[in-house]
């Protein structure tokens, strides 16, 4: 099998809104016209309501209530208003998948997005708003595998469950390639811009690249933070078993090992996006 496989099958593709690929094209664009999107934004009726009911939520705590994208513009910034907008769009791209909890899946991303922002703003290498964009994506070659290839997705389940192997390695006996791969494929095809595929490709082993991307590695800190929470490990073993050489190529500072206790406890706000 062959990633474009998975590509060819366009009525399988995650349904994401233009203007939130608009946004993520953006990203790297001083000159962006954010008030051309913010206008966009506005007219995508599903997309607008997902998003003023989140900024209304108890979570932002506004002092009152917020009626319009512009409005949550002024309140928030655009700066988050981006973030909202590429969570809320990515998360209501499929309806069902197959094999796969979508709630439980959009709720990790959020949390890997939010903990890439928060190493991101520990270094001068990544920018923050993009380190949080990719979170969201990080997994999107598996979304995609179990929206075009049920069966397949299912079988590599089933291998790493019986063998104890990881699940890269299931992939590629199963598939020749891995889920990280095909979610580069996928950007690159949607014209995303490439440090974000790059990134996506590289963040399960990025000191093992050539030419390493320090967004993959402040991916991969993210990754282990939610791992960590996941797990349900306490404070000291996660920082016994902490990645230093990762975080060194992130350029995230030595001391913030000192500060994981904050980080095992960062909440998205955003699961309520993914209902």
């Amino acid at each position: 099998m062959e990633i474009k496989d998975l590509l060819n099958q366009t009525n399988k593709l995650p349904n994401v809104p233009e203007v939130v690929r608009q946004l993520i094209q953006a990203l790297n664009d001083p000159n962006a016209n954010y008030s051309e999107i913010s206008q966009k934004v506005s007219e995508d009726q599903t997309l607008s309501l997902k998003i003023l009911r989140l900024v209304n939520s108890a979570h932002f705590g506004l002092s009152r209530k917020v009626s319009s994208i512009d409005e949550a513009t002024v309140m928030l910034g655009m700066g988050r208003l981006k973030t909202l907008v590429i969570a809320s769009g990515f998360s209501n791209s499929v309806a069902e998948v197959e094999g796969l909890d979508i709630k439980k899946f959009w709720s990790e991303s959020f949390r890997v997005a939010t903990l890439a922002k928060w190493f991101a703003a520990k270094t001068d290498n990544v920018d923050p708003d993009i380190a949080f964009t990719t979170g969201i994506i990080h997994n999107i070659g598996r979304l995609l595998l179990h929206l075009a290839q049920p069966n397949r997705a299912k079988a590599i389940q089933t291998l790493i469950e019986e063998s104890n192997v990881s699940r890269s390695a299931a992939e590629i006996e199963r598939l020749g390639f891995t889920t990280q791969e095909a979610g580069k494929a996928l950007l690159d095809m949607w014209s995303f811009p490439a440090d974000l595929g790059v990134a996506v490709a590289q963040h399960k082993n990025p000191t093992a690249h050539e030419s390493p991307s320090p967004l993959a590695a402040v991916l991969n800190l993210a990754c282990y933070i939610n791992a960590s929470v996941q797990e349900a490990r306490d404070e000291e073993s996660v920082k016994e078993s902490y990645p230093t050489d990762v975080a060194t190529l992130a350029g995230v500072s030595p001391d913030t090992i000192n500060q994981l206790a904050e980080a095992l406890t960062l909440e998205s706000g955003l699961d309520g996006l993914a209902d």
